[in-house]
Protein backbone atom coordinates (compact mmCIF):
# COMPACT_ATOMS: atom_id res chain seq x y z
CA UNK A 1 0.00 0.00 0.00
CA UNK A 2 1.22 3.30 -1.02
CA UNK A 3 1.25 6.29 1.27
CA UNK A 4 1.52 9.73 -0.42
CA UNK A 5 1.84 13.09 1.18
CA UNK A 6 2.52 16.24 -1.35
CA UNK A 7 3.93 19.38 0.02
CA UNK A 8 2.94 22.06 -1.91
CA UNK A 9 4.93 24.88 -0.26
CA UNK A 10 8.54 24.08 0.01
CA UNK A 11 8.82 27.18 2.88
CA UNK A 12 7.39 24.28 5.24
CA UNK A 13 9.62 21.68 4.58
CA UNK A 14 12.42 22.00 7.41
CA UNK A 15 12.37 20.68 10.64
CA UNK A 16 9.02 19.04 9.15
CA UNK A 17 10.61 17.33 6.93
CA UNK A 18 13.17 16.09 8.91
CA UNK A 19 10.99 14.51 11.74
CA UNK A 20 8.74 12.99 9.18
CA UNK A 21 11.64 11.35 8.01
CA UNK A 22 13.09 9.84 11.14
CA UNK A 23 9.33 8.94 12.12
CA UNK A 24 8.65 7.07 8.55
CA UNK A 25 11.16 4.30 8.04
CA UNK A 26 11.10 3.45 4.46
CA UNK A 27 10.34 6.46 3.43
CA UNK A 28 11.54 8.33 0.16
CA UNK A 29 10.96 11.83 -1.33
CA UNK A 30 10.92 12.16 -5.30
CA UNK A 31 9.95 15.74 -7.37
CA UNK A 32 6.83 15.18 -9.68
CA UNK A 33 6.24 17.06 -13.15
CA UNK A 34 5.56 19.99 -11.31
CA UNK A 35 8.40 20.12 -8.96
CA UNK A 36 6.47 19.37 -5.13
CA UNK A 37 8.13 17.02 -3.74
CA UNK A 38 6.01 13.67 -3.00
CA UNK A 39 6.29 10.95 0.41
CA UNK A 40 6.45 7.72 -1.05
CA UNK A 41 5.98 4.84 1.34
CA UNK A 42 8.53 1.70 -0.26
CA UNK A 43 7.29 -1.73 -0.02
CA UNK A 44 8.76 -4.36 1.76
CA UNK A 45 10.23 -7.01 -0.35
CA UNK A 46 7.21 -9.57 1.47
CA UNK A 47 4.43 -6.51 0.27
CA UNK A 48 6.18 -6.42 -2.81
CA UNK A 49 5.83 -10.49 -3.11
CA UNK A 50 2.25 -10.34 -1.78
CA UNK A 51 1.14 -7.75 -4.33
CA UNK A 52 2.43 -9.62 -7.01
CA UNK A 53 0.88 -12.90 -5.85
CA UNK A 54 -2.51 -11.24 -5.54
CA UNK A 55 -1.80 -9.51 -9.37
CA UNK A 56 -1.08 -13.26 -10.86
CA UNK A 57 -3.99 -15.07 -8.84
CA UNK A 58 -6.48 -12.54 -10.22
CA UNK A 59 -4.94 -12.97 -13.38
CA UNK A 60 -5.47 -16.87 -12.95
CA UNK A 61 -9.11 -16.34 -11.78
CA UNK A 62 -9.77 -14.29 -14.93
CA UNK A 63 -8.51 -16.65 -17.48
CA UNK A 64 -9.85 -20.10 -15.55
CA UNK A 65 -13.55 -17.97 -16.07
CA UNK A 66 -12.58 -17.31 -19.61
CA UNK A 67 -12.31 -21.01 -20.21
CA UNK A 68 -15.10 -22.12 -18.34
CA UNK A 69 -17.50 -19.91 -20.29
CA UNK A 70 -15.65 -20.94 -23.70
CA UNK A 71 -16.46 -24.53 -22.54
CA UNK A 72 -20.19 -23.83 -21.74
CA UNK A 73 -20.41 -21.92 -25.09
CA UNK A 74 -18.79 -24.63 -27.03
CA UNK A 75 -20.94 -27.40 -25.47
CA UNK A 76 -24.27 -25.39 -26.13
CA UNK A 77 -22.95 -24.90 -29.53
CA UNK A 78 -22.02 -28.95 -30.25
CA UNK A 79 -25.83 -29.73 -28.53
CA UNK A 80 -27.52 -27.08 -30.99
CA UNK A 81 -25.81 -28.57 -33.87
CA UNK A 82 -26.33 -32.11 -32.91
CA UNK A 83 -29.87 -31.35 -33.03
CA UNK A 84 -30.04 -30.12 -36.10
CA UNK A 85 -27.95 -32.16 -38.14
CA UNK A 86 -30.50 -34.11 -39.32
CA UNK A 87 -32.44 -30.86 -40.73
CA UNK A 88 -31.34 -31.39 -44.16
CA UNK A 89 -32.34 -35.17 -44.62
CA UNK A 90 -35.47 -34.47 -43.04
CA UNK A 91 -36.42 -31.50 -45.11
CA UNK A 92 -35.55 -33.34 -48.66
CA UNK A 93 -38.10 -36.18 -47.13
CA UNK A 94 -40.43 -33.96 -46.60
CA UNK A 95 -42.08 -33.88 -50.41
CA UNK A 96 -42.40 -37.63 -49.88
CA UNK A 97 -44.49 -37.11 -46.47
CA UNK A 98 -46.54 -34.50 -48.67
CA UNK A 99 -46.64 -36.99 -51.50
CA UNK A 100 -48.28 -40.16 -49.28
CA UNK A 101 -50.24 -37.50 -47.63
CA UNK A 102 -51.95 -37.26 -51.10
CA UNK A 103 -51.66 -41.14 -52.42
CA UNK A 104 -53.36 -41.89 -48.84
CA UNK A 105 -56.59 -39.72 -49.74
CA UNK A 106 -56.67 -40.78 -53.30
CA UNK A 107 -56.68 -44.32 -52.05
CA UNK A 108 -59.46 -44.55 -49.73
CA UNK A 109 -61.45 -43.13 -52.45
CA UNK A 110 -60.61 -46.34 -54.08
CA UNK A 111 -62.53 -49.74 -53.28
CA UNK A 112 -59.05 -51.57 -52.94
CA UNK A 113 -59.09 -51.88 -49.25
CA UNK A 114 -55.45 -53.91 -49.23
CA UNK A 115 -53.78 -51.37 -51.06
CA UNK A 116 -54.94 -48.52 -48.84
CA UNK A 117 -53.96 -50.78 -45.97
CA UNK A 118 -50.69 -51.58 -47.42
CA UNK A 119 -49.60 -47.67 -48.62
CA UNK A 120 -50.49 -46.54 -44.68
CA UNK A 121 -48.33 -49.18 -43.56
CA UNK A 122 -45.36 -47.73 -45.32
CA UNK A 123 -46.41 -44.10 -44.39
CA UNK A 124 -46.59 -45.15 -40.94
CA UNK A 125 -43.77 -46.38 -40.72
CA UNK A 126 -41.87 -43.71 -42.52
CA UNK A 127 -43.51 -41.20 -40.40
CA UNK A 128 -42.58 -42.92 -36.46
CA UNK A 129 -38.77 -43.06 -38.33
CA UNK A 130 -38.78 -39.17 -38.86
CA UNK A 131 -40.27 -38.65 -35.51
CA UNK A 132 -37.76 -40.69 -33.98
CA UNK A 133 -34.90 -38.35 -35.57
CA UNK A 134 -37.18 -35.26 -33.87
CA UNK A 135 -39.51 -34.11 -36.57
CA UNK A 136 -42.66 -32.37 -35.27
CA UNK A 137 -45.38 -31.78 -37.24
CA UNK A 138 -46.50 -28.12 -37.08
CA UNK A 139 -50.46 -28.44 -35.44
CA UNK A 140 -52.02 -25.68 -37.31
CA UNK A 141 -55.92 -26.21 -38.14
CA UNK A 142 -58.85 -24.45 -40.50
CA UNK A 143 -60.35 -21.87 -38.01
CA UNK A 144 -57.28 -21.33 -35.89
CA UNK A 145 -55.95 -17.49 -35.44
CA UNK A 146 -53.64 -16.65 -37.65
CA UNK A 147 -50.11 -16.13 -36.58
CA UNK A 148 -47.54 -15.34 -38.73
CA UNK A 149 -45.04 -16.35 -36.57
CA UNK A 150 -45.70 -20.18 -36.95
CA UNK A 151 -47.58 -19.98 -40.54
CA UNK A 152 -46.62 -18.89 -43.82
CA UNK A 153 -50.24 -17.27 -45.28
CA UNK A 154 -50.28 -17.84 -48.99
CA UNK A 155 -53.53 -15.79 -50.00
CA UNK A 156 -56.41 -13.91 -48.66
CA UNK A 157 -59.60 -15.05 -49.86
CA UNK A 158 -63.30 -13.69 -48.56
CA UNK A 159 -64.32 -15.77 -45.22
CA UNK A 160 -66.96 -17.65 -45.66
CA UNK A 161 -68.23 -16.69 -42.27
CA UNK A 162 -67.75 -13.40 -39.86
CA UNK A 163 -65.73 -16.29 -37.12
CA UNK A 164 -63.24 -16.75 -40.11
CA UNK A 165 -61.70 -13.39 -40.51
CA UNK A 166 -58.53 -12.73 -39.66
CA UNK A 167 -58.55 -16.45 -39.21
CA UNK A 168 -57.17 -19.65 -41.21
CA UNK A 169 -59.72 -21.13 -44.07
CA UNK A 170 -57.50 -24.07 -45.41
CA UNK A 171 -54.16 -25.43 -44.76
CA UNK A 172 -52.57 -26.47 -48.08
CA UNK A 173 -49.20 -27.82 -47.34
CA UNK A 174 -48.42 -29.15 -43.55
CA UNK A 175 -45.43 -27.32 -41.54
CA UNK A 176 -42.81 -29.04 -39.62
CA UNK A 177 -40.31 -28.49 -36.48
CA UNK A 178 -37.18 -30.15 -35.43
CA UNK A 179 -37.09 -29.78 -31.77
CA UNK A 180 -37.91 -25.85 -31.31
CA UNK A 181 -36.93 -24.58 -34.61
CA UNK A 182 -39.73 -24.64 -37.45
CA UNK A 183 -37.93 -26.14 -40.64
CA UNK A 184 -40.76 -25.53 -42.83
CA UNK A 185 -43.90 -23.41 -42.05
CA UNK A 186 -47.28 -24.53 -42.78
CA UNK A 187 -48.85 -22.96 -46.01
CA UNK A 188 -51.88 -21.29 -45.40
CA UNK A 189 -55.50 -19.30 -46.57
CA UNK A 190 -56.38 -16.89 -44.30
CA UNK A 191 -60.30 -15.18 -44.59
CA UNK A 192 -60.25 -11.45 -45.13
Amino acid sequence: MKFKNIFKNKSNMTTENTEIDQEIDDVTLENNANGEQIIIEELSVEEQLAQDLAKEKDKFLRLFAEFENYKKRTSKERMDLFKTANQEVLLSMLPVLDDFDRALIEINKSDDELLAKGVELIYDKLKSTLVSKGLEQVEVRAGDAFNADYAEAITQIPAPSDKLKGKIVDVLEKGYKLGDKIIRYPKVVIGN
